[in-house]
């Protein structure tokens, strides 16, 4: 491999590394609850149940959650699909870049004194479509970097990259910005560089400091990555060009059963993989009592765990291919639901517990959560770097951002589904614990509909066809 070529591919890994602030501090552990946290104080205020105002709160975040996912869901495969028709990726890849950046610092705004809602919650809005369509571009790009044989390695390598630039990011916000509601950070000092504990400023800064880390390290992607030269640039008809095509592809479906196949499993098991990531710390609150220290321990050993299994699990992709990776994969999330569902504070698996720490205060239930976290962490990572491999291997090559668009739809077309079906069952159980459940099932789902997948995908005079 050529120096070039290496610097192409670091280029790319740096996409991952920069991006990922924006799912681990401002999506899952920091800005989130934070959000959920201020604007039920001020439903509070106003005179409104403290239940309902939590119930209020999570509608909220939930609502600004699904504008996002709609957008992306309606818009990725037209992109993609006008992108392939271009010639061109990168163009797109530094408009979205924009986007996260004026989104991620535009949290700063989002003052416990008094803050305008819908500019906070539209702002965020923004930065999350922009990492999300910037991703769809960047992922579109993995079969230039390398053989078939090598780009199960090089996502894998790439998904590590990102999960722990999010692991040191979270570290560094947990310990010198984030601020509990006594205004210290994670080590019991104040917010550095001066910010107002008392305005919460520590935490508000953690979407700039994720705006400016990505701005840091997006650096070596525009120095290194380029779009391949064999591919002229067009500039007429490409709107109307991108949409044919898309239409093409979306009827030939059914003539692509192996894809279809595809697409619909990710869709299942991506939606319950983002159902245990963003249900996973609320359920130890409610069902163990762990603090937000507590929750954030955990959100660093599965980004931990996710880094050295994405690493470790795109050598193995790279061996045996991604269908493998991602069958063993579904599997141990499916052994981690389960385990997630037999942990109380009373009994682990059945097996009565007390609630004496054993180590670090910490008792057997919190550590059997801590393992079930870090088994989330692992196959997560693995399944998803896996993922995009393998959506290389099933898309036509011709039309490659294109498919990636189809991807995110897929991903997001159902994104309401996990979340829903656990409020139906834990509304009609009344059991927080019961009502994760169904995530197995659409795990087992998407299982089902992996073994109709063809391990290489369609033969190339399906695709022939198509040019």
């Amino acid at each position: 491999m050529t120096a070039s070529a290496k610097k192409r591919i670091w280029g790319w890994f740096m996409f991952d590394w920069a991006s990922q602030p924006y799912n681990t501090l401002l999506l899952t552990f920091i800005f989130g609850p934070y959000f959920a946290e201020i604007v039920t104080a001020r439903y509070v205020a106003q005179g409104m149940d403290v239940e309902l105002a939590k119930a209020g709160a999570q509608s909220m975040w939930g609502w600004g959650l699904t504008i996002s996912g709609l957008l992306i869901a309606v818009s990725a495969p037209v992109l993609g699909a006008v992108a392939d028709s271009t010639g061109r990726k990168l163009p797109y890849i530094y408009v979205f870049s924009m986007l996260y950046v004026v989104g991620a610092a535009g949290t700063w705004y989002a003052d416990p004194a008094g803050f305008s809602l819908p500019l906070v919650l539209g702002l965020f809005i923004v930065g999350l479509v922009g990492m999300e369509f910037a991703t769809i571009f960047t992922n579109a790009m993995l079969p230039d970097l390398g053989t078939r044989e090598e780009i199960g390695r090089i996502s894998g390598s790439g998904w590590a990259m990102g999960y722990l630039g999010g692991l040191l990011a979270l570290v560094f916000a947990l310990l010198f910005l984030a601020e509990n509601g006594q205004g210290r950070t994670l080590i019991g000092i104040e917010p550095i560089g001066r910010l107002d504990p008392a305005a919460r400023e520590g935490t508000r800064f953690v979407g700039v400091f994720s705006a400016i880390w990505f701005v840091a390290f997006m650096v070596p992607f525009f120095l290194w990555v380029r779009d391949p030269k064999d591919r002229p640039l067009r500039t007429k008809g490409v709107v109307t060009a991108g949409l044919r095509s898309l239409g093409r592809t979306i009827m030939r479906l059914p003539k692509s059963p192996s894809l279809a196949n595809y697409l619909a499993s990710s869709m299942l098991y991506r939606d319950a993989l983002n159902g245990m990531y963003t249900f996973g710390g609320v359920y130890a609150v409610g069902v163990l009592g762990w603090s937000v220290v507590d929750v954030g321990v955990f959100g660093i050993l599965a980004v931990i765990g996710g880094a050295i299994a994405a690493f470790l699990g795109g050598r193995a992709d790279s061996r045996f291919g991604p269908k493998p990776v991602i069958l063993v994969s579904i599997l141990a999330l499916i052994a981690a639901a389960f385990s997630i569902v037999m942990i109380t504070p009373d009994a682990v698996f059945g097996i009565p517990v007390t609630d004496a720490g054993i180590i670090a205060g910490r008792t057997v239930s919190d550590i059997a959560f801590y393992l079930a976290g870090i088994l989330v962490g692992a196959a997560g990572g693995t399944i998803q770097s896996a993922s995009r491999t393998m959506m290389v291997r099933q898309a036509n090559p011709h039309r490659m951002t294109e498919a990636f668009g189809l991807y995110a739809l897929a991903g997001k077309a159902t994104s309401f589904l996990a979340p829903a079906l656990i409020a139906l069952t834990t509304m009609l159980t009344g059991s927080q614990r019961i009502g994760v459940t169904p995530l197995i099932g659409l795990f087992l789902l998407g299982l089902v509909l992996l073994l109709w997948v063809k391990p290489d995908g369609e033969d190339a005079a399906v695709w022939d066809s198509e040019i």
